[in-house]
Formats: structure tokens, C-alpha cells, sequence
């Protein structure tokens, strides 16, 4: 029995030059796990949204077709009934958050359907999402995490049979994300429900969703069941897919003659050591050294760093306790940590939207904070330790007020659309420059334009943009002043694979601009790929400060710190227990022969 059928739609947005989605064809089957993949742009989220009466009712446009949900034609039923037959959690799920408490929030849909027993249908949503033990804490108690799960059982209160989600683990680390994926598998094996999810994780599609609906350009191209939808590599690269590392692993073997041509490609750890079995470890990566640099490349230094947050109840939360860490000129270096580790604080710290409740923040040899007791003057700053070494026998140093801060650090948010205060980005780019009277500042923003590719849509308002041409505007906002450290935070987020690879591209173009980088990301293949030093955060502290193979390979680190590396390296340890391979790559590198028959 099929839950959805889609015949002949076709939608475009109002004043698009040419339809979003394009005389769409397709039924998905009661009970499904259903990825929706292509690239950004392909009209994804545009098909979900006409699956719950978004389209056509509250975003208008040209639509054309039929489609049905449970038997109902989303055209004439209104949004109200839809919701009760189509959960969705959106990719901004923080929005769909509405009342102080958990409970409250996950109840709050049925509330307002008058259903009579609303509060026992959130307790059990909460309970489905594991979430019972929340339901009095308010809703800013909640980790990133904790919150998406909440999204999900406020939608999961009204009973609907199909669940949407859009990129639901984009901004979670591999602890929470494993965590969604689990619920929602329980939500579909035992409960029934129908599972549709938006998703670029190709390792999480392999091990829980049942099948893939591939879109190109708006376009239906194939809808096929998991394992035999991963196995066609070439096209999926060609929308801009990357398949799961094991998968590609194997395929370029076969390209290579080390597989035979009729084995299937492994899509997981357990698949690909059937398929893998035969090959010998070879171990002959060569592995980066960490360097060492003296005193003066030190250019910021936290050291004894307490950081906490007011509750409701007046007491303190704690985020930093303690915190030490060093910083030197020309690192690269990847913060990673669970969702609340402080990864986004130490950023706002390091530029001043936050001010440490103790300890020293030294930039470039000034304070960020200004010593107690001032007038508001610019003023010296001393250490309030003085058993520490930072400022022996309390020298006094210099304050940095937030504005000169900004001119040494730029932050790049989670979500780049923070980043648009102008009605272009032409105007985004050039604003910081010409509110400090940069010398030439149009002549700059040109530059800026051409080097991120961005000429052609520079009267675009950047909240318009898609997603990898927002990264894109955002980091050139970035560097516009020429900072000296430049911060990301989640730069890789939401993103596919081609403006991901763009992404990577950008950052190794801006090396001779912006020498010191720092990265926050839950995106384990960035990590492994682009950062010469990692630094693992875990509940206010540095658990870890390394190479890749000194953090990877550390497997106490990796379960206190909740993190997880890129699934190639498991399947490299699966098969040897030395093998430490970061990419397909090394892993190719290292398992390039058959071994010799006994």
C-alpha cells in the first residue's frame, strides 16, 4: 500500500525563471525508510514541503499536478489536517521550539487540536524520544542534541504516520547523531511510521534507511532500494553525492583489478570485511609530525578560563572549568567535542562576545577583559592569578575593547545567513571596510567578489542564496578586514558534497591572507583532511591536543569525548589493528595488495 502518490508535479516559486521541481512521478510505500538525496538546489526540501500542504497553501507559486498523502489530496485539505497525517522537523529545528518547559513544548501541537488527553500524548512522545526524564527541565537546559529530539517529539505528539525530517544529524556530533538515527528506526520497525529524511550522510543512509529517491535538477531520476542505490558510484558522484567511504574504497579497487568485477560494493564496516578479507596490510603511510615553535608564536593563550551561564534559578552553569590551551601563529587547527563541549564559546570568547568569569584571555599580548574597577577608559589589564606565568609578578598588558578585537579576529557563524545585515552582499562584503574607512575599500570588495566566485550574484540578497553561495559570501565577509586569526564555526554544515569540496578549495586558497585558522566542526573528513592540529574539548576541559593519529588513535579520547572517526578509519582498524587510515586515499594506499594463498 502506498502512503504517497505523486503524479505528474510540477511547482516553481514565485518569479523563479524555471520550475523547482519538474513533472514528478513517484509512490512511496507505507512503512518505508525513505533518503531523499541530490545536490543543493535539486528541490529536496521543496518536495517535502508539498508532502504536508506547505506548497501550495502558505508558499505560493505556479503548482500543477496531483498529489495525496494517507488519501488525501494536499491541495484541497488544509494545512491543520495535513499536520496530523505528516510530521515535519526542519533543518532550523531551534524555530519549531515555542514553550518554556519539555513537556510543555512536546504537548503544545496536541494542546492546540483541543485533544483531550494532550499531556499523556507528549509524555509518550517524549518517552518515544527519549526524553522522560526532561520533561520538567526548560527547554534552554537542553543540549543541541536534546533540542532536535524535542523538535521530533513535538511532531511525533499528534500520531502522524509519516515523519519528515530535513538533514536531521547536520549540526549533531556522531554520539547524538547515532541517537536520532535510533529512534527513528524504532519509530519505523515497531511503531509503523513512515520515515522520509533529507540527508547527505551516505553512511548513516547505508545503515538505516530501506530505500534512496535520487532527484537531479529537480527532476525524478530513480527511486531503488539502499543497497543497490549505493552501489551506482559514478552517478551518484555526478549529483554530487559521496558515497560511503567503504563503497568508493572498493570501487576504485575493482578499477584496479584488486576485487573481483562481480563483488558487490560493501556500503558497511561489517560488509566490507567479507568483501576486504584478502587484502594485506601494507603500513606504509608516513605519518606529520607536530611542530614546535617557540614563545613568541604563541599569539593566544587562555589559561585557567572558567566560563558559565546564568539559569532560571539564579545558580551558575558551567562550561569552562579551568580551560588551558595555547594558540600559535600559522596553526590550523580542528576544535571538536560533543554538542556543549564549548566549542562555539571558546570562539565567542577568543572575539569578546563573551567575557570569562576567571581567568586570563591574552590576544596578541592584550587582555580581553578590563581590570576591575576602571572607569571605562581605556585601561591595563592585569592578571588576577598571580601564581600563573602568563603576567609574572602581574606586568600589567594591554585591553583590547571588542572592536579592536574585531579587527584582528573574524568570526564566521554556524548559520551564514547571520552574516547578511545588507540588502546585497556586495554591500555585505564591503560594509565593515567602509565603516572603518578602509582605503579603496570598492576596489577590495571586487577582489573579494571574484576571488569567491561571486561576481555574477553580488545584488543578491545573501539570505537568498543557497547554501554552499552563502559559505561562500560568508567567508569573504570574513576576511574582508584581513584578520589575523580567522574562526569557523560548522563552516561544512548542511552542505553536499561538491560545496563541500568547495568549501575546502576556499580555505586553502585564503592561506596567504589569513595564517591562523580554527575550525569548530562535527565533520570528521574536514578534520582528517584539512587540520594539522585537532583539540578535543570535553565538559570544560582540553582532553586532547594533537595529531590526528595522537587523537584518533587514543581510544579512551575518543569514547569520553563522544567523537568518531571517518568511517574508513574503522574499517582500516577492522582489518589491521595498526592500520590508521584518515581517507580512501591512505586506505588504497595501505591495502594495495592480495594476500599470498597459503
Amino acid at each position: 500500500m502506498n502512503i504517497v502518490e505523486i503524479e505528474n508535479l510540477t511547482y516553481s516559486y514565485p518569479a523563479a525563471s524555471e520550475p523547482t521541481l519538474k513533472n514528478i512521478s513517484l509512490q512511496i510505500p507505507q512503512g518505508d525508510f525513505l533518503a531523499v538525496v541530490g545536490n543543493n538546489g535539486c528541490g529536496k526540501s521543496t518536495l517535502c514541503k508539498v508532502l504536508n500542504g506547505l506548497i501550495p497553501h502558505f508558499i505560493t507559486g505556479s503548482f500543477s499536478g496531483s498529489v495525496k498523502v494517507g488519501g488525501l489530496d494536499t491541495v484541497h485539505t488544509d494545512v491543520g489536517t495535513l499536520a496530523r497525517k505528516v510530521g515535519y522537523v526542519y533543518q532550523d529545528f531551534e524555530n519549531q521550539i515555542v514553550r518554556p518547559t519539555v513537556l510543555d513544548d512536546a504537548s503544545y501541537a496536541c494542546l492546540n487540536y483541543a485533544i483531550p488527553d494532550y499531556a499523556a500524548r507528549g509524555l509518550e512522545a517524549l518517552s518515544l524520544c527519549g526524553l522522560q526524564e526532561k520533561k520538567s527541565d526548560y527547554i534552554w537546559q537542553l543540549s543541541g542534541g536534546q533540542t532536535h529530539l524535542l523538535a521530533l517529539a513535538g511532531a511525533v505528539a499528534l500520531r502522524p504516520d509519516i515523519l519528515i525530517l530535513d538533514e536531521p544529524i547536520a549540526q549533531l556530533d556522531p554520539r547524538h547523531a547515532d541517537h536520532i538515527y535510533e529512534i527513528l528506526r524504532e519509530l519505523n520497525e515497531k511503531h509503523g511510521k513512515t520515515i522520509i529524511v533529507i540527508e547527505h550522510h551516505t553512511d548513516y543512509i547505508a545503515n538505516y534507511c530501506k530505500n534512496v529517491l535520487l532527484l537531479k535538477d529537480g527532476s525524478f531520476a530513480w527511486q531503488l532500494p539502499t543497497q543497490e542505490a549505493l552501489q551506482r558510484v559514478e552517478e551518484l558522484q555526478a549529483c554530487n553525492i559521496f558515497p560511503p567511504q567503504i563503497t568508493l574504497a572498493a570501487y576504485r579497487m575493482k578499477q584496479a583489478g584488486l576485487l573481483s568485477p562481480h563483488a558487490p560494493l560493501p556500503t558497511t564496516i561489517e560488509t566490507g570485511k567479507k568483501i576486504f578479507d584478502k587484502l594485506a596490510y601494507a603500513g606504509t603511510q608516513t605519518r606529520p609530525q607536530a611542530e614546535s615553535s617557540d614563545e613568541e608564536d604563541i599569539i593566544a593563550r587562555f589559561h585557567s578560563v572558567f566560563a558559565s551561564y546564568k539559569t532560571i534559578h539564579g545558580k551558575d552553569g558551567h562550561i569552562f572549568e579551568g580551560l588551558d590551551l595555547e594558540i600559535k601563529r600559522g596553526d590550523k587547527i580542528a576544535v571538536i567535542g560533543s554538542n556543549g563541549a564549548g566549542k562555539t564559546t571558546l570562539m565567542k570568547l577568543m572575539i569578546g562576545l563573551m567575557k570569562p568569569s576567571w581567568g586570563n584571555i591574552t590576544i596578541f599580548g592584550g587582555n580581553i577583559r578590563r581590570q576591575k574597577g576602571t572607569n571605562g577608559a581605556k585601561q591595563e589589564a592585569f592578571s588576577e592569578d598571580s601564581s600563573q606565568t602568563i603576567f609574572p609578578d602581574k606586568v600589567a598588558v594591554p585591553y583590547w575593547s571588542p572592536e579592536e578585537l574585531s579587527r584582528m579576529i573574524s568570526l564566521v557563524y554556524q548559520n551564514p545567513e547571520e552574516m547578511f545585515i545588507q540588502d546585497s552582499i556586495q554591500a555585505d562584503i564591503a560594509y565593515a571596510m567602509k565603516m572603518r574607512g578602509v582605503a579603496d575599500y570598492e576596489n577590495r570588495t571586487a577582489e573579494l567578489l571574484e576571488r569567491f566566485r561571486l561576481t555574477e550574484l553580488k545584488e543578491r540578497d545573501g539570505r537568498l542564496l543557497s547554501g554552499g553561495q552563502m559559505r561562500r559570501a560568508s567567508l569573504a565577509i570574513g576576511i574582508a578586514l584581513h584578520p589575523e586569526i580567522l574562526l569557523l564555526d560548522e563552516p561544512t554544515a548542511n552542505l553536499d558534497i561538491a560545496t563541500r569540496k568547495e568549501i575546502m578549495r576556499t580555505l586553502n586558497d585564503i592561506k596567504h591572507i589569513t595564517k591562523t585558522v580554527i575550525i569548530a566542526t562535527h565533520d570528521m573528513q574536514l578534520v582528517c583532511e584539512w587540520a594539522q592540529r585537532i583539540v578535543v574539548l570535553c565538559r570544560g576541559k582540553v582532553i586532547a591536543d594533537g595529531t590526528r593519529d595522537e587523537i584518533f588513535g587514543n581510544a579512551a579520547v575518543i569514547a569520553q569525548a563522544g567523537i568518531r572517526p571517518p568511517e574508513i578509519f574503522s574499517m582500516g582498524r577492522a582489518l589491521h589493528q595498526r592500520a590508521l587510515c584518515y581517507t580512501v586515499d591512505e586506505f588504497l594506499e595501505n591495502f594495495a595488495e592480495v594476500q599470498n594463498e597459503q
